[in-house]
């Protein structure tokens, strides 16, 4: 999930532009990118939905791992019966265990940028999702990040954007760890993408990114601080409510 976006596969303000796309890309077109990077949100994985079907109480019996019961899940984020339904037949369709390793879910990402490596910052996204980490992704810790990029308040999903770029999970973000999330942007674009760039760019933005968020010059970027620079830039507002009720 990147600021500019607010969700996977989605470029930061501090992230570098494809060239590309359309100057004029409408929020329509960016869901709909956002939409195609989940795998269980292509068109291809999901069937037609009857409300009579014998799936619709999560029939599992061919899986190795049992999700909790839909009203559970219901409880638990923002989505409703349907919706569950129709996400959870396509990521059983994708992962028929019932869960997504890494490199599966590398092997996944990787498809939508075949002009670059997404592989690093794929692992950085599963890392994310895996909020128990265990090395692997459920459908509830998918549906529950989901929740949180599609349907969560502007502090949530600030929130998880924080905890996205915050790679050691140690409550703040440092220099090192925005670095590695900029060169993986970049690896992730391709050299292609940007045939011009200059070897220095991921670390300007970088510095960018902390003389915007780093406030009291610490040399590292706190929950407060980011949340308070966020919340008083208009542009990662707009971004931040460019998913809302995408399905």
């Amino acid at each position: 999930m990147a600021l500019r976006a607010g969700g996977m596969g989605a470029q930061s303000r501090f992230a570098p532009r494809s060239t590309g796309n359309p100057p004029g890309q409408t929020k329509k077109a960016l869901k709909q990118r956002f939409l195609k990077l989940l795998p269980c949100c292509r068109p291809k994985s999901i069937p037609s939905l009857s409300e009579n079907s014998v799936e619709d109480e999560f029939e599992l019996s061919t899986v190795c791992h049992r999700p909790e019961g839909l009203e559970q899940l219901q409880e638990q984020t923002k989505f409703t019966r349907k919706e569950l339904q129709v996400l959870y037949r396509g990521f059983k369709n994708e992962c028929p265990s019932g869960i997504v390793n890494e490199e599966n879910f590398k092997q996944i990402y990787s498809q939508f940028f075949p002009q670059g490596d997404s592989s690093t910052y794929a692992t950085f996204l599963f890392n994310a999702f895996d909020t128990d980490h265990d090395g692997s992704v459920s459908f509830e810790d998918f549906v529950s990040g989901l929740s949180i990029i599609l349907r969560g308040t502007i502090d949530d999903r600030l929130n998880w954007a924080f905890n996205l770029y915050d790679l050691n999970k140690d409550g703040c973000i440092t220099k090192e760890e925005m670095l590695d999330i900029m060169k993986s942007i970049y690896d992730m674009m391709g050299k292609y993408t940007y045939p011009a760039m200059r070897e220095e760019a991921p670390r300007e933005h970088v510095e960018n990114f902390f003389q915007k968020m780093d406030r009291n010059k610490d040399g590292v970027v706190t929950i407060e601080e980011f949340l308070e620079s966020c919340q008083k830039d208009e542009n990662i507002m707009r971004s931040m409510q460019l998913f809302d009720n995408v399905i």
